[in-house]
């Protein structure tokens, strides 16, 4: 229960485990888009704060504004408990109403509330930490790289983003990896101070990150090893079968003979 406090608190609860079942598989459908919506909202993010021109991005705006709403209205549909959902989902209806791209319209200083959403960035994050825990236990070590790359290069685009040392999102990319591994080689470093409060947290995430990198696959050679071994016993297992088998019927053999001897 307490480890749901905090996300129902920020907004970010998502759909309850309890809830219905139809519910939960729709959620998990719109998990794959999320992510690409992430991706997209950061790039359009990095296309307006790198274009000297302001450039047109109504549709842009209207098909990220109508994912909002498609997804929190069909699962607020599917919920058992409607009330309860939105309460701990709060951050979606911020979004839906400050992102309305006719607000911009009508009010062009509105538009700096497009930054509301990168909090489903933070969402994601949380929702992916859950999914990442799960994948680690089954040692989905596929799953878990790319789980990796996506953290590298949505850390790496926000840092060309946020820092005015990382010109581009291929050098944010770069200085994400080298990070995240915990290298360092210093031909990117953050020159601003948000640049290094990212950075800060990037390289922890990196510690924890690559420690479960090493567990998993750590836990998975150990896992094939100990497959081997429960096959070769089972093959053990099977030929000591075969012989009880045998023996009993050399027994029989030898029984039916006394038999036939005492007769």
């Amino acid at each position: 229960m307490k480890r749901r406090l905090l996300p129902a608190m920020l907004g970010l609860m998502g759909v309850h485990p309890n809830e219905r079942q139809v519910a939960l598989t729709a959620a998990r459908v719109f998990e794959a888009p999320m992510l690409l919506l992430a991706g997209w909202i950061v790039i359009d993010w990095y296309l307006q704060m790198r274009q000297p021109e302001p450039g047109d991005y109504a549709t842009s705006d209207w098909l990220i504004w109508g994912f909002f709403l498609v997804e929190t209205t069909v699962l607020t549909l599917l919920v058992r408990n409607k009330l309860s959902y939105l309460k701990t989902n709060w951050v979606n209806l911020l979004i839906i109403v400050f992102s309305f791209p006719v607000l911009w319209d009508a009010f062009p200083e509105a538009a700096g509330f497009r930054v509301l959403r990168l909090v489903v960035l933070f969402s994601i994050f949380v929702q992916a930490s859950r999914t990442l825990q799960q994948v680690l236990s089954r040692h989905h070590l596929g799953s878990t790289l790319v789980a990796s790359f996506f953290v590298m290069v949505v850390a790496g685009t926000l840092m060309s983003i946020i820092d005015p040392n990382v010109k581009t999102p291929l050098d944010g990319i770069w200085w994400a990896w080298v990070t995240i591994t915990t290298v360092g080689y210093g031909d990117l470093v953050p020159g601003s101070t948000a640049g290094r409060l990212f950075g800060s947290v990037l390289i922890l995430m990196g510690i924890a990150l690559f420690s479960m990198l090493t567990a998993s696959f750590s836990a998975f050679f150990i896992e094939q090893e100990e497959e081997k071994i429960s096959a070769q016993e089972l093959k053990n297992s099977q030929q000591l079968e075969d012989l009880r088998l045998q023996v009993q019927a050399l027994e029989n053999k030898i029984d039916r003979l006394l038999d036939q001897r005492s007769d």
